[in-house]
């Protein structure tokens, strides 16, 4: 009886967790984002304007600006513009760096080509025989790869649960292993303490399906 009990309430709290973490997490960014409605004036705010609050105006205000400011920043005039900003913030002392680095994360992060965060490797961390998970966050390291005897990438091993900390490590390519599973696999794997595990067939699985198909 208690056992049944035991599984009956856990898969009640497998159904509800992932939910209740779902709806407080999208209700947070909702409420983040509606923020962006103290940008007008009072007088021409949704809630003034209607008489009542309606959650999530401020997600379509903040498309609004990101596609405005993405289409001036675009063509010459806009470029000018925020070259301009640019000049201004490189001379403030302590906000030139947080500014530069920011924008270059930004830049490195939603380039098209670029490779950060696009492979899951394991490497050997924090000592030999021990393997962790981590994401390929740079190729092109400059000084740091032209004074290593060896080619270097430079991954990111992040924490558990909580995958927005962590360690950088310069590893030589060779000491590493590519995995299969993406980035957003390997998130859910860390997260999870390692309880989600990614489905995987191995090279040789692959192998022997294919050929019983042909045959």
């Amino acid at each position: 009886m208690l056992k049944t009990l035991r599984r009956y309430l856990a898969a009640g709290i497998i159904i509800w967790v992932p939910l209740i973490v779902t709806v407080l997490v999208i209700r947070f960014l909702i409420n983040l984002m509606d923020r962006s409605l103290l940008l007008l004036p009072p007088t021409y705010r949704p809630d003034a304007l209607l008489g009542f609050h309606i959650p999530g105006l401020g997600v379509l205000l903040t498309i609004v600006v990101l596609l405005v400011t993405g289409t001036l920043g675009a063509n010459l005039f806009g470029r000018r513009i925020v070259g301009f900003w640019e000049s201004i913030m490189s001379r403030i002392p302590l906000v030139r760096s947080i500014y530069s680095g920011a924008k270059q994360v930004a830049e490195t992060v939603l380039s098209d080509g670029s490779t950060s965060f696009k492979r899951v490797y394991l490497v050997q961390y924090p000592r030999k025989g021990v393997w962790s998970m981590c994401f390929q966050t740079s190729t092109n390291l400059e000084e740091i790869q032209g004074r290593t005897a060896e080619e270097v990438i430079c991954v990111f091993v992040p924490t558990t649960p909580n995958p927005t900390s962590g360690f950088i490590l310069f590893v030589p390519r060779s000491e590493l292993i590519e995995l299969d599973m993406s980035v957003d696999e390997g998130l859910k794997m860390i997260i999870s303490l390692g309880v989600v595990v990614p489905r995987w067939r191995s090279p040789e699985a692959a192998r022997l399906a294919a050929g019983e198909g042909a045959a």
